[in-house]
């Protein structure tokens, strides 16, 4: 876009463009497309209506404005310890397969092209080799791959840009000079991954000792904002990698936030990091399409025949797309330890879509190279090639392998188990502290914890057209909630009370509504299916206590002595007893572990399949 725009009509652009990313977003969720496809067509669509403006996307722009917060927003919120399960794999992926991939599609793009030399070949193989991370984890959570999957394609597609821009860099260097020697390459490589380690150490180390001093929200999630331009540009300045060093710093200080941040300022920083990567995640892949219009009129000058460059960009994408199937079932022996099924390693080399980066790298290749009107519409081809034939069949690929997606069910179960855990580390401390309570404090806190951990086991109840205790008490919250909630508007319109004291009741209620437990789309996720729990620690009561067949039409014998109803019933794995759950108005199940010390009950609820030690407070 020219300088010399009236900055209205500028600011009349950006406005659209955010009505346009929000509105194809609201229509992939109708048409259950993932929303980085769709604005991919809709802006190429768009680059040919007159009214719109050409834009061309400055290799810059993205290099320094998009990807450092992309990169870091992700990072953020990518579990280390996944990573660091899965870090053999994410490696080889993200620097051997780049390079095995530059290299391939160098031999193709040079003998398709011969007056196009080595250097160039090389360039754009570098290019078009790292998968983006955001068009891979979008489609893959869209579809619900398996954990370990959007695992391996999230710390991929981090780290891969380091390794291909690297690889750029020294292409676009021989270019220049003529060539580069391979020790150089070498040393290239060794600096800028050492040097983006350290620098992302270094600023994590700086931002959690400021963390620990900062308690305001608002200050905290400034520095967050900050974290990611300023570790990009400090490693890029030492000729290291900003992109390992943004990835470094945003996974230790995602990994340590709930240590050196408050629990507001990671409330804060969470949600607006989410939206920052809502807005510039869709925004990409809009700018990506307003490309097609450009590209392809520069493509009209170049002295090679159109034939021959639809072939050149054909050729470029099918070698990525089998380079990549190749790749993860030739390297198969390197993951004995811990393998990857079959299935699951097609679908990872199947969900190599490429994008933002992808394009924003081809405008570093030097003005005069040789035919770089054509190696910009390869990069192109390549970006929404893969977008669009990957990213459409990725999830009949998924159904075709029968790969299961996540259960709610079983994250419903870990998570209850891991709230009551937690729970009883918290009753445990409250036992320990000493204090005078003349007011029954602890027998509140007592019971707002137990409520918290019952709604919890409530999402596990199957009883189809009951109103779980929680759910009961969240619909009446609720309604109560919004008769409060008109009744201080109602005093605010009358300007009685001070509108910052207004404002903070009003606060008040969206905390506690934001806070009430639903639990009916989960409990619809639950009760799709059995729930079976797997994984997990185990112990010695829970091994002595196989599970067995539940009785047929259990019943809780107390609760119907005494008239009153139980919620989901439990089987002791030890006598047989059948009885009420915590959730329950009796808890006779937990009071028949105190009565008999039988350590270990089973769900008898239909098309549940799992086990509670009350012993050593394990799921199996």
């Amino acid at each position: 876009m020219s300088r010399d725009n009236h900055p209205v009509e500028l600011a009349l652009l950006l406005v659209s463009m955010a009505a346009v990313v929000l509105a194809a977003t609201a229509v992939s969720e109708r048409l259950r497309v993932p929303a980085p496809l769709l604005l991919v067509v809709v802006g190429a669509a768009a680059a040919y209506v007159p009214a719109v403006p050409t834009i061309h996307l400055e290799s810059e722009v993205v290099l320094l404005g998009l990807l450092p917060p992309l990169l870091y927003a992700a990072a953020i919120q990518t579990s280390l310890v996944d990573f660091n399960a899965n870090r053999g794999t994410i490696l080889r992926l993200s620097v051997l397969l780049v390079v095995v991939t530059a290299l391939a599609v160098a031999v193709v793009v040079e003998r398709l092209v011969p007056d196009l030399g080595w250097a160039a070949a090389i360039a754009i193989g570098a290019v078009v080799a790292p998968p983006d991370a955001v068009a891979a984890t979008a489609v893959a959570r869209r579809i619900g791959l398996p954990r370990r999957v959007v695992t391996i394609l999230e710390g991929e597609s981090l780290l891969n840009d380091a390794t291909a821009l690297v690889t750029l860099r020294t292409a676009t260097a021989a270019l220049a000079a003529g060539s580069v020697a391979a020790t150089d390459v070498g040393l290239d490589f060794v600096v800028a991954a050492g040097g983006g380690v350290l620098v992302g150490v270094a600023f994590f180390l700086l931002v959690a000792k400021l963390r620990r001093r900062i308690t305001d929200p608002l200050m905290d999630t400034a520095i967050s904002f900050l974290t990611p331009f300023a570790a990009f540009v400090a490693a890029e300045e030492i000729h290291a990698s900003g992109v390992i060093s943004v990835v470094v710093a945003g996974l230790l200080l995602g990994h340590k936030a709930p240590i050196i941040q408050t629990a507001q300022s990671r409330i804060t920083e969470r949600i607006t990091w989410r939206t920052v990567a809502f807005v510039l995640e869709n925004t990409v892949f809009l700018l990506i399409g307003l490309q097609l219009d450009w590209i392809l009129q520069d493509v009209h000058e170049s002295s090679l025949p159109n034939t021959r460059i639809a072939l050149v960009c054909l050729a470029t994408l099918l070698t990525v797309v089998v380079v990549r199937l190749v790749y993860m079932q030739a390297t198969g022996f390197l993951r004995r330890r811990d393998p990857i099924p079959p299935a699951w390693s097609f679908l990872i080399g199947w969900a190599g879509m490429r994008g933002v980066v992808t394009l924003a790298a081809a405008f570093v290749i030097p003005e005069d190279a040789p035919h770089r009107e054509v190696l910009l519409l390869v990069a192109f081809t390549v970006v929404a090639g893969t977008l669009l034939v990957q990213g459409l069949t990725l999830p009949l690929m998924t159904r075709l392998l029968d790969v299961p997606a996540p259960d709610p069910a079983e994250d419903a179960l870990a998570r209850a188990a891991l709230l009551q855990q937690a729970a009883d580390a918290g009753f445990k401390r409250l036992d320990e502290l000493e204090y005078d309570d003349h007011h029954g404090v602890a027998e509140q806190v007592r019971a707002r914890v137990d409520q918290r951990t019952f709604a919890a086991w409530e999402q596990l109840a199957t009883t189809d057209g009951e109103e779980t205790p929680s759910e009961l008490y969240a619909r009446i919250r609720g309604e109560m909630i919004d008769a409060e909630r008109e009744k201080v508007l109602l005093v605010r319109g009358k300007g009685k009370v001070p509108s910052e004291v207004v404002s903070q009741v009003l606060g008040m209620l969206d905390i506690e509504e934001s806070m009430l437990d639903a639990g009916s789309a989960a409990r619809a996720g639950v009760r799709s299916g059995s729930l079976a729990f797997s994984g997990g620690r185990t112990c010695d009561d829970l091994d002595q206590h196989p599970a067995v067949d539940t009785v047929d039409e259990p019943s809780c014998a107390v609760c119907l002595a005494d008239g009153t109803r139980w919620v989901s019933l439990r089987q002791c794995l030890t006598c047989g007893n059948v009885a009420c759950c915590d959730s329950s108005v009796g808890k006779h199940a937990s009071a028949h572990f105190h009565e008999s010390l039988h350590p270990v009950v089973e769900s008898a609820e239909q098309d549940e399949s799992w086990r509670w030690c009350y012993v050593h407070n394990l799921t199996g």
